[in-house]
């Protein structure tokens, strides 16, 4: 079993972030806020990504499954993924987008959770191109939001979070520290193996805020998963090296048991193409036994995003 643990779909690039309005222009590019863009390869005339798409990207490399997550930066499409998720249940597993910073309550949340079969919620908390841009004052930890964590952890789901580049404002590795502590049957994820960047590998002071959240996932409730990497090398072509370094220094400090391996397609389709995504996972994980390697390509997702209790199904 080989699950991609962090994909997107969107019928339409329509989001908001703190720079501005998004919104897709044709072949890959998008307007955000003055500037464009390009994010996707330039194939289609309209910038979007559809459920057939992605699969036909997992068929194309051997992938069973993915997981799809959503954030401001493309815009909240949840009902979009719902659909997606009743279409293709074999193939797809699906996180709720919800941001609590706009008046959203108990019963809005419970509405959502409801009426589709998500496993969670992701928080894209992220200064850039997450919620914490938009909500400047948003704190993960504030008493206002105890009913949401409590919640989530009642009904047996998933919080997958974003938090952005080490050392930003959303980076608050201590609050989410408290919240898996208070929390303990809560299964968080932390996406982009906590944004490694050489630029942050420089920074003696930068790096241990790094190397301190990848070690969250000490906590048995607390995962990482490894999307984008290629993307914060921007000095490196294939094969990367410098990921792969950052992979073997993250199972170092917590152990390849923790570890999920993800795309974070259509973006990372820019720089390689889906199959070689993959073989650039399989290439960096070489170093662990065979057992380890299925750990972090598919076993650790299926645990993790198929152990909450699917919803209407």
């Amino acid at each position: 079993m080989i699950i991609d643990a962090h994909a997107h779909i969107f019928p339409a690039i329509q989001g908001r972030i703190g720079s501005g309005e998004t919104t897709g222009i044709g072949y890959g590019r998008a307007q955000v806020g003055f500037a464009i863009e390009q994010i996707l390869p330039p194939y289609n005339e309209h910038t979007l990504f559809t459920p057939e798409m992605l699969i036909a990207n997992l068929d194309w490399a051997g992938v069973d499954k993915a997981v799809l997550l959503q954030g401001s930066f493309y815009g909240e499409c949840n009902a979009y993924a719902a659909a997606a998720l009743y279409r293709y249940p074999e193939r797809l597993i699906g996180m709720a987008y919800f941001d609590p910073w706009v008046g959203a309550d108990r019963e809005q949340l419970a509405l959502l959770l409801d009426s589709a079969p998500f496993r969670g919620i992701k928080i894209e908390f992220s200064v850039a191109t997450g919620l914490m841009g938009l909500h400047p004052e948003a704190q993960l930890d504030a008493p206002g939001l105890e009913w949401l964590w409590a919640e989530l952890e009642q009904r047996r789901l998933v919080l997958t979070l974003d938090l952005g580049a080490v050392g930003s404002a959303s980076y608050r590795t201590g609050a989410v520290r408290g919240i898996a502590q208070q929390h303990p049957d809560l299964m968080i994820v932390i996406a982009h193996l906590a944004q490694p960047t050489p630029a942050a590998e420089a920074d003696a002071a930068l790096w241990t805020l790094w190397q301190e959240q990848v070690m969250l996932a000490k906590m048995p409730n607390v995962w990482l998963d490894l999307a984008a990497l290629p993307a914060y090398m921007p000095a490196e072509d294939y094969p990367f090296p410098t990921a792969g370094q950052y992979i073997h220094k993250a199972v170092d400090l917590i152990g390849p048991a923790r570890l999920m391996w993800g795309t974070d397609q259509p973006g990372l389709l820019a720089h390689l193409n889906y199959p070689q995504l993959l073989r650039l996972a399989k290439h960096h994980l070489t170093f662990l036994s065979p057992d380890e390697q299925a750990l972090v390509l598919g076993q650790t997702a299926a645990q993790i995003y198929g152990s909450a209790p699917l919803r209407n199904l």
